[in-house]
């Protein structure tokens, strides 16, 4: 299981578009093999700030999206990323929260 997780940094009157331009990116990724999860959110407190979180079964599911987005890239038009940080996580072990 690995977990990709981050942020982006856009210009607080430009979140509400951001994350719109980014909804056919979510569904297309959400339907691809091996996604788990895949979620682009703003942030509740940060007018500025929009959440990253995607859930994948193996390392080769994420290499597939990945090659996907690279063919396809659809970038955020119009919109400046005024910082980002995007991490990969591997997860060893899964449990319910406690465990």
């Amino acid at each position: 299981m690995l977990i990709v997780a981050g942020y982006f940094r856009v210009a607080p009157g430009d979140r509400a578009a951001f994350l719109e331009n980014r909804r056919a990116s979510v569904v297309r990724s959400r339907g691809e093999q091996g996604c788990h999860a895949y979620t682009i959110s703003a942030d509740l407190v940060d007018p500025g700030l929009v959440h990253l979180y995607e859930r994948w079964e193996s390392r080769e599911a994420l290499a597939a999206h990945a090659a996907a987005n690279r063919a396809d890239p659809r970038p955020p038009d119009g919109f400046d990323v005024l910082e980002s940080e995007v991490l990969q996580y591997e997860i060893a072990r899964v449990g319910t929260l406690g465990s």
